[in-house]
């Protein structure tokens, strides 16, 4: 910093080390334009407090999941006196937490005795790509961050019920798969009718920002209860089937030739909608399959037909 002047100078080494950014990415910042250009002394290039402001919040965005090319538009309506005051909170009220579940601490002694008291690495690194643990390095004894701790609860009581780990983790991922199509759809929906007047600006204006951001605070609750209220629904209804089929001896089996939902993961509805449109989404799933189980049923009866021709042929050897 230079002593000289009231306003705080940096070199780029003091500015990479300030904002945790390193000298490479600062300069690549430059060459895209997302950052201003430094000030030249002599042979020295000095940057100042708005440097270092500005990578700060680059950091913050890219965190919040923006793409660099999305950050600079941002950037620029901003350098342009459009204003980011709106649009910054609506990131953050999107980014901020939909639900009012607290995370807590949990250790691994804890851990091991929730869940029969025989240590589980395997079970532990499963939990931890999940995201239902996350470890809390630096620390004398092992401990772990629980994100959702009524969704280990949930897992802790199955397992008390004799459900094994992997059956635990395995629908888990099954679950996973299935609500995040529900939120993918509840998403286009409502960005379909509700949003779409506010961001039909790239970026919105700050304005229509700050109206969407509260849009999002009426609306955030909604996905939640609707699934609630849809879950409750069908627990009853189905329980109340298995429960007629277990105690009524005479009752028939289910047919197994009924329609069956399947979920898809969000980006192969969105891939198979950009060959065959929305409309011809379930159409294209069924040819797909029924193509693949034709295939692989003639590619079974073309082996055993190999099989037995090799084996005849065997047999005629002297």
């Amino acid at each position: 910093m230079s002593e000289q002047s009231a306003q705080p100078e940096y070199r780029i080494e003091d500015l990479a080390r300030l904002s945790g950014a390193t000298v490479r990415t600062i300069r690549a910042y430059q060459d895209r334009g997302l950052l201003p250009r430094p000030e030249r002394r002599g042979r020295a290039n000095v940057y100042g407090d708005a440097h270092l402001a500005r990578l700060r919040r680059i950091a913050d965005l890219l965190d919040r999941g923006y793409t660099l090319a999305s950050i600079k538009e941002l950037l620029e309506a901003w350098d342009t006196g459009r204003g980011l005051g709106g649009v910054l909170g609506l990131v953050a009220e999107v980014h901020g937490p939909w639900t009012d579940e607290e995370a807590a601490r949990i250790s691994r002694a804890e851990l091991d005795a929730r869940f029969g008291g025989t240590p589980d690495e395997e079970a532990i690194r499963e939990a931890v790509e999940l995201g239902v643990l996350e470890r809390i390095p630096d620390r004398e004894a092992e401990e772990y961050l629980v994100p959702s701790p009524q969704e280990l609860a949930v897992a802790a009581e199955l397992y008390a019920a004799g459900v094994p780990l992997t059956a635990i983790t395995g629908h888990l991922k099954e679950l996973r798969g299935q609500v995040e199509h529900i939120a993918s759809r509840f998403l286009e929906f409502t960005t379909e009718y509700v949003f779409a007047r506010y961001l039909e600006h790239r970026p919105p204006t700050d304005a229509d920002a700050a109206e969407a951001a509260a849009m999002v605070r009426r609306l955030r609750p909604l996905a939640q209860q609707t699934v609630d209220a849809e879950l409750a629904r069908a627990m009853r209804l189905f329980a109340t089937r298995h429960l007629q089929i277990h105690l009524s001896p005479d009752t028939p089996p289910a047919q197994d030739d009924e329609p069956r939902p399947v979920a898809l993961p969000a980006g192969t509805v969105r891939a198979v909608q950009g060959l065959v449109g929305a409309e011809g989404v379930a159409a294209f799933v069924t040819a797909a399959t029924e193509r693949e189980v034709h295939k692989r049923t003639l590619d079974a009866l073309a082996s055993r037909h190999h099989e037995s021709y090799i084996d005849d042929q065997s047999g005629q050897l002297p």
